[in-house]
């Protein structure tokens, strides 16, 4: 179990994004697009893994006095750091042998390297920079849609770039919104980008944020390029179960103070799951039928 959560392999479901150019393509029912997409998505899986063991051996010490992340493997010398090294490496090299060999396109394999790098940058200081760590943390997001587009030959829409961009950076300030909650509860800034940011600018950015993304995703569902290709006029019916999902994770992060993960939100609140599945459905029914 201490391998378990050293790879943090529960937040691999985060990688589930080069799966996006597939569904709104309407190739997902293609078996041979799901098996390339399924090695891809363990590709940008490693390689996670390896980020968050580097990740959390530099922080071993700030972890030991955080409240939750004191439990982490390494903080809590459940792994010594000599192995979690070595295993960062090993992950770090099969990723990117496993990613080039999926395709005589180097694309993808490069946007993997890339991918990695940014997130290195990203533990190594970069994320004490406010701003710049939620631009950092948004960019991955954006990095594997694409990949996963590349890898299958789908090309992405304008508007699904930048749909997805938007997302990652609403649930990278209701992130760090929650890591202020927790430094204010504590009285010590846990992150150091923590002490430029104030409850009312974030809270004025997430706000903000929401509304363009329901906009967007409107002009997506109704813009000709995409009623031209799928042959259907009314996705905009899907609109409101994104209305709904964002409402509720406004509402979670707004009224209940708990967004600090996005994973454990997906893994766990009912409403949440209930309009993905609502979405999920009703696109398929739209696009596939």
């Amino acid at each position: 179990m201490r391998f378990f959560y050293l790879l943090r392999i529960h937040h691999w479901i985060k990688n589930l994004f080069v799966f996006i150019p597939a569904f709104f393509a309407g190739r997902l029912l293609e078996k041979d697009i799901v098996l390339l997409l399924g090695q891809g998505f363990l590709c940008f899986c490693l390689m996670a893994s390896a980020i968050y063991i580097l990740n959390d051996y530099r922080d071993i010490e700030a972890d030991k006095v955080h409240p939750v992340k004191k439990k982490r493997p390494l903080a809590s010398g459940k792994v010594s750091p000599t192995l979690a090294l070595v295993i960062m490496v090993l992950l770090f090299i099969v990723s990117l042998g496993w990613s080039y060999s999926l395709s005589a396109n180097p694309t993808f394999a490069i946007l993997v390297l890339v991918y990695g790098v940014i997130n290195i940058g990203y533990s190594l200081g970069l994320k004490n920079l406010s701003l710049v760590d939620i631009f950092l943390v948004s960019s991955g997001f954006l990095i594997r849609a694409v990949a996963g587009g590349i890898l299958i030959g789908v090309i992405i829409s304008q508007w699904l770039i930048i749909m997805v961009f938007l997302l990652s950076i609403f649930l990278a300030f209701a992130k760090r919104r929650d890591d202020l909650v927790l430094a204010q509860t504590s009285g010590t800034a846990l992150r150091a980008s923590v002490r430029q940011y104030n409850i009312e600018f974030i809270n004025t950015c997430l706000a903000l944020i929401s509304g363009v993304i329901m906009v967007s995703y409107i002009m997506y569902t109704i813009s000709e390029e995409v009623v031209d290709r799928i042959n259907r006029d009314y996705l905009y019916i899907t609109a409101l179960f994104v209305f709904a999902g964002l409402l509720r994770y406004l509402q979670i992060t707004l009224v209940n103070n708990d967004s600090g993960s996005p994973t454990k939100i997906l893994l766990t609140d009912r409403f949440i799951q209930c309009t993905i599945v609502g979405f999920v459905i009703t696109f398929l029914i739209i696009i596939y039928i």
